[in-house]
């Protein structure tokens, strides 16, 4: 009786050590490199070149690109690097082409100077941006891919390990390299971040995926089996548009309400030094502890039992900080309110992020994974964009978070139906509904 909870936490712990959960760490750091090049790093640089604040903000374009890659995703599962391909692979014959791409871009960034050549830089950071969102067409194929259906949660979990381990060292170390040398040296060492994925890669082999679509030759047929046909994969299957539904409206409250924080704990009276040690520094914390949670709680009870749990804590920790709200400043209250709600976000974006990916028919891995995680974010992002603050000027805090806590309810419910229809694919059927 007393080993017996060893024996199960042992065995729920298990799958991260794996050698598909370690690869996706590894690709997560990878991933995590390129966007804090530009976005803290880039931020950074142009203020202290003496960059105007309208300039330095406009440089946020170049994270747009992200946004539109399953525009491009299509040619990842299709494409064929020539030569190289056929020595090591479609998916790995990519990965390579996207650190190469990725680390060329970096480098360029890093040789520029801002005060120079404002536009020359700004192209330079969106080619950066373009090639960081082709390696996460690229990584997420791969890592969905070499991901059996029981390591799934561990290794969403890994991934956004390896995420934050990637920009924490490419952010941090470029400015501490910076401090003691120059940018180009810098951002030329940040490369150095995509050396393990390409371990991870040479080591695990190249993914396992069924045979690419051909329905015929020419231009007509490559546009059907590669944009066509993933979409009507997804949109045909039973309750495609109520998940499609849920990707859209799941992240509309998580996403109005973070866009605020900074600016709440300002009218508050939080100091930065309070905000640096109890959001960002335990904050982090909170955040990795919540991604290992979501794997454990994805492999104790289930797919849909665990996005849903994570759906309603994202809930809650909304209406926390309508909580925050009328306790006024408060240390104590800011370091709980901030843990529950980064412990949340781990624990949903493992368990979400894991259900996304079972969605995807491995025949289209990279271009269905693009557009759902893509879709997953645009329109929050749009309805936030102009109405946030204008909603907080009319509503006061107090009732603009309970609003978020409102708008969180949506994809509740939405969840709720679709698993109370069968329509949430169940751990036992998920290789049939995946084409794996």
């Amino acid at each position: 009786m007393i080993t017996t909870p060893n024996r199960s936490l042992l065995a729920a712990i298990k799958p991260y050590f794996e050698a598909g959960p370690l690869g996706a760490l590894a690709l997560g750091m990878a991933s995590g490199t390129p966007y804090a090049m530009i976005a803290a790093t880039l931020t950074t640089r142009l203020a202290e070149s003496g960059i105007e604040k309208k300039s330095v903000t406009a440089f946020g374009l170049a994270l747009l690109v992200y946004s539109f890659k399953p525009l491009w995703a299509p040619l990842i599962d299709r494409v064929r690097i020539p030569v190289l391909a056929n020595l090591i692979g479609q998916r790995r014959a990519w990965l390579v082409v996207s650190v190469i791409m990725a680390s060329a871009a970096i480098t360029w960034l890093g040789l520029l100077d801002p005060t120079a050549d404002l536009a020359l830089f700004a192209a330079a950071a969106v080619a950066v941006g373009f090639a960081g969102a082709t390696l996460d067409i690229v990584i997420d194929a791969i890592r969905i891919e070499w991901l059996r259906v029981d390591q799934m949660g561990a290794g969403s979990g890994m991934t956004q390990y390896g995420w934050r381990m990637g920009s924490y060292l490419a952010g941090a170390g470029a400015l501490l390299l910076a401090a003691g040398g120059s940018w180009a040296l810098a951002y030329a060492s940040a490369v150095l971040l995509f050396a393990p994925s390409l371990i991870a890669a040479a080591v695990l082999g190249e993914p396992q995926r069924p045979p690419a679509l051909q329905s015929g030759k020419g231009l007509s047929a490559a546009i059907t089996d590669s944009i066509i046909a993933p979409l009507a994969d997804f949109l045909t299957r039973k309750g495609a548009w109520i998940v499609l539904a849920f990707v859209l409206a799941h992240k509309i409250g998580d996403t109005v309400c973070q866009l605020s924080v900074r600016l709440f704990y300002n009218d508050l009276g939080f100091t930065k030094e309070e905000v640096a040690f109890y959001d960002v520094s335990l904050g982090l914390f909170g955040y990795l502890a919540g991604v290992f949670l979501g794997g454990l709680i994805y492999k104790r009870v289930g797919l849909a039992g665990s996005v849903f749990l994570s759906l309603i804590l994202m809930g809650v920790s909304n209406a926390a900080y309508a909580g925050l709200a009328i306790s006024g400043h408060d240390v104590w209250a800011l370091a709980l309110v901030q843990g529950f709600e980064n412990l949340a976000s781990g624990i949903g974006g493992v368990t979400v992020g894991a259900w996304l990916a079972l969605l995807c028919d491995r025949r289209f891995t990279a271009t269905q994974f693009a557009l759902l995680s893509s879709a997953a974010a645009i329109l929050g992002r749009a309805f936030s964009s102009g109405t946030a603050g204008a909603l907080i000027e009319s509503l006061g805090y107090v009732d603009f978070y309970w609003l978020t806590t409102v708008l969180a309810l949506p994809g509740v419910l939405i969840f709720l139906w679709l698993w109370r229809a069968g329509l949430v694919v169940a751990d036992d059927t998920v290789e049939t509904a995946t084409g794996a």
